[in-house]
Parts: C-alpha cells; sequence; structure tokens
C-alpha cells in the first residue's frame, strides 16, 4: 500500500467555527524512504487568521490572498493520496479540517478516497508513555536534525514526520544495517605469522540487559508483534 505522510496549517484551531485550511502538504514514501513525488500548496482561506495561529506558522491573509482556493486544488489532491495510508501528527486535527474543505467543495469525506489513517502521535505514546512526543520532541529523541523549523510549515513538517515515522517503525531492518551482503562473501585476510588477538568478551550488566529486553518490546510494539527476536529470546 502507498504511504503519504501529510500535514496542514489553519486559521485557527476548529473548522466547527470557520476555520479553514491554508497550507497543505504530502510526501510520498516508497520502499521506507521518502520519494521524489510530493504535493504542496498554500490556500487562500478567505477569511482572517487567529493571531495565536499566525504565531505559529507565520502566514498572513495578505500574504494569501492571490493563492488558489481549496476547492480548486482539491482534485490534484485527492489524485495525489487516492489510495494511500495518510501517515499524519495528531490525525485527527488534519483530518478534521480535510473533511469540512471536501464538504464545502462539494466530495466525499477523506475515508472515501484513503482506505486508512496512521496517527503517529498516538503511535508515539504507545512507545514512548509518559514522554513528550510533539513533533520537536521526536525529532529530539530519534536525533533528527530540526533546527531550521523556527516556525511550523506544512511542508517542512511532512519531512520531518516522514523521518521520525521511519525511525519509529525502523523494525528489524535497522538493527541489521543496510549493505550488509556486500561483505559476506569475502574471506577473512590475515598477515603471513601474525598472531590472531584472542578476543575480551564483556558480559552485559543487569541495566544494560534491562535495555535490551526494553528495545525488544519497542520493536514488537512497532512492527505490530513481528519481532523475531521477541519470539526467540528465553523468557
Amino acid at each position: 500500500m502507498r504511504q503519504i505522510v501529510l500535514d496542514t496549517e489553519t486559521t485557527g484551531l476548529d473548522p466547527k467555527q470557520g476555520h479553514r485550511v491554508i497550507e497543505l502538504a504530502a510526501i510520498e514514501l516508497s520502499n521506507r524512504k521518502v520519494s521524489e513525488r510530493r504535493f504542496h500548496r498554500y490556500l487562500n482561506p478567505e477569511r482572517e487568521i487567529d493571531a495565536g495561529a499566525a504565531e505559529v506558522h507565520g502566514l498572513t491573509l495578505e500574504r494569501l490572498q492571490d493563492e488558489p482556493k481549496f476547492a480548486e486544488i482539491a482534485p490534484a489532491l485527492l489524485e495525489f493520496i487516492s489510495g494511500a495510508e495518510l501517515i499524519i501528527h495528531n490525525a485527527p486535527f488534519d483530518v478534521g479540517f480535510l473533511n469540512k474543505e471536501l464538504e464545502l467543495a462539494g466530495l466525499p469525506l477523506l475515508s472515501s478516497h484513503c482506505p486508512s489513517v496512521l496517527d503517529t502521535l498516538k503511535l508515539a505514546k504507545e512507545l514512548h508513555p509518559g514522554k513528550k512526543n510533539n513533533l520537536n520532541a521526536l525529532c529530539d529523541r530519534y536525533q533528527i536534525d530540526n533546527s531550521h523549523r523556527t516556525l511550523h510549515g506544512a511542508l517542512l513538517d511532512t519531512e520531518l514526520l516522514a523521518e521520525v515515522y521511519l525511525s519509529m517503525t525502523r523494525g528489524q531492518e535497522s538493527l541489521l544495517g543496510e549493505g550488509g551482503d556486500e561483505q559476506e562473501d569475502q574471506p577473512a585476510i590475515f598477515a603471513a605469522g601474525m598472531p590472531r588477538l584472542e578476543l575480551r568478551v564483556l558480559a552485559a550488566s543487569d541495566e544494560e540487559l534491562a535495555q535490551h529486553a526494553q528495545q525488544l518490546i519497542d520493536i514488537d510494539k512497532a512492527s505490530k508483534g513481528a519481532c523475531l527476536w521477541q519470539q526467540l529470546e528465553p523468557q
């Protein structure tokens, strides 16, 4: 199934109060890599932007006056996301706004175009209970550079969220690493007459064993029970 990471910026917090989408971005993931395919538009909301929202994203009605309205870009957006699983941070917020925009445009709701939505905020709370799980906190946790994120922006946030999502769902292949097969058949080489070094084996401490066990639990959750290490580890 195709995956699309999506984010919006809005005039306020509640579409039921007439707030509108003013920026929308979506990027495609292909084989667990960020592809070159992306969709990004600024939109004219035809209404004022709340001061609190403007402080977050820095967009003004004056800046957006000449941008298209949502109904004008809706066909292209739906073509881009159709049939894909959407990956959204705090999905109820963005889905609520998009459904309202689709309704105003006389179009079917989002569920008619996309079979499922994955909420990365919900996933992060399951993986890291009791911790901050906003996008900045997750970038820090997974060592993703977000130093250029001085304001919220839909395109930048989708790029960061894509990296966060891939890190959160890294699964077993990240432990094995990439390109490991390249040296698999290479013979070991020893210089003539060079003595082989005696390997020093250090046993893991109780703290390291506990961290290892927690890592397996996290991987098992992220892979929805597909962690082979968790099945093979002695209980």
